[in-house]
This record gives structure tokens, C-alpha cells and sequence, in this order.
């Protein structure tokens, strides 16, 4: 069964935000795109991006496991990841901005294929990705729908392909999206402030949800 036309709007639309949001893994792919050119961004953005399969696979069997094992365990799970996304989201909120996009001067140049590497490993072994997943895919999981770990699945595909267009959009179009951030620090710190208020606000339903 395909998660519901809710399911899909609302999680999209929190996942595009999310990953607009400046942030480390963003910002070096403007960075490699700025500094070697369009299809080397795009090349770490995808590897980036599909960084997040490891992290679906590990939320689905995580989550699905625990719901088996244990729903005391699961409830623990879930006032964890409420309390870490609200953690991050005072984060965000507090974030004076100020992120740029480097220029990368002095870097060696490396193959497509390194640079995918090197996007895909940074992202597969990030253990904060690990929990974001873990706390972040549940809030949008309906168990009463049914197979809770394919509708975990789902969602991660769905978050990992809106990872490629969007890294691929910024690799591509990164000299003026890069400047821009540059010549506009404060627009960073807004987008942080609004990704925070929906981490808090993500946080509080996952704890206050039964």
C-alpha cells in the first residue's frame, strides 16, 4: 500500500524545507560546484543525496523491529527523537546565520567518481543523519494504515529523491546561488529559524502523540 496523498504533501513539504535550509551538507555542495564546476557539484550531490538510502534502510528496520520487539521501547524511541528534534530546533532558532558557501581555492582536482564517493560516504556515515532519520520518519508513519516499515521506506525514498533534484539544482546553478548566499547572510537565518519552529513543532507531536 502507497502512503496516503497527506502522508506525501505533508512530509514533502517539511523535507524541501528541511534541506533548502543551509546547512553542511548544502553548503559543500555549492562549495565543490563553485569551486570545480557544475557537473562536479551535481556529482557530490548525488552521492550527498543518495547517502540517505543507508539511513532509510536502518530507520525501517529500526523502527519495525521495535514496534515488534517492544511498543514500550517504541514509545521510548519516539520521546528520544521528539526531544531531539526540538533540540534542533532551538538550534535553528537561535542560529545568528552568517553561512556561506566557500570558494574552495587550492583544492585538488578529483574525478566524478571520487567526488560522488566522497558525497556518498560523507552522508552515509554522518550518525546525526542516523538520528534525524530515526526521529524525523516516524512523525509521518500512520500505523493504522498498516506496514509500518514499508511506509517507513517510502518516506525515505521519497526524501532521498527530493535530496537529488534539489543537491542537482544546486550543483548545477551554484556560482549564483552561492553568491547569493553570500551577499545575503540573513535570508540564512531566517530559513534556520523557520526549519526550527518545525523541528520544535515536530518534536512536541511526536511526544505528545500516542
Amino acid at each position: 500500500m502507497l502512503i496516503s496523498p497527506e502522508q506525501f504533501i505533508g512530509f514533502l513539504s517539511a523535507a524541501l524545507l528541511i534541506t533548502l535550509s543551509p546547512g553542511p551538507d548544502n553548503l559543500m555542495v555549492l562549495s565543490v560546484g563553485m569551486s570545480r564546476g557544475r557537473r562536479q557539484g551535481m556529482a557530490f550531490g548525488l552521492g550527498c543525496a543518495l547517502g540517505c538510502l543507508s539511513h532509510t534502510l536502518l530507520a525501517t528496520l529500526g523502527v519495525s523491529a521495535l514496534i515488534k520487539a517492544s511498543p514500550l521501547a517504541f514509545g521510548g524511541l519516539k520521546l528520544l527523537g521528539g526531544a531531539y528534534l526540538i533540540w534542533l530546533g532551538f538550534g535553528a532558532v537561535r542560529s545568528r546565520g552568517g553561512a556561506r558557501a566557500g570558494d574552495g581555492a587550492g583544492l585538488p582536482d578529483e574525478s566524478l567518481g571520487r567526488l560522488f564517493a566522497k558525497g556518498l560516504v560523507a552522508n552515509a556515515v554522518n550518525p546525526k543523519v542516523v538520528l534525524f532519520f530515526l526521529s524525523f520518519l516516524p512523525q509521518f508513519v500512520v500505523a493504522e494504515r498498516g506496514d509500518v516499515s514499508w511506509q517507513t521506506a517510502q518516506l525515505g525514498l521519497l526524501f532521498t529523491a527530493q535530496g537529488v533534484v534539489l543537491f542537482g539544482l544546486l550543483g548545477y546553478f551554484s556560482g549564483a546561488v552561492g553568491g547569493w548566499i553570500n551577499r545575503h547572510p540573513g535570508a540564512g537565518m531566517w530559513m534556520d529559524r523557520v526549519a526550527g519552529v518545525i523541528f520544535i513543532g515536530l518534536g512536541l507531536k511526536l511526544i505528545v502523540s500516542p
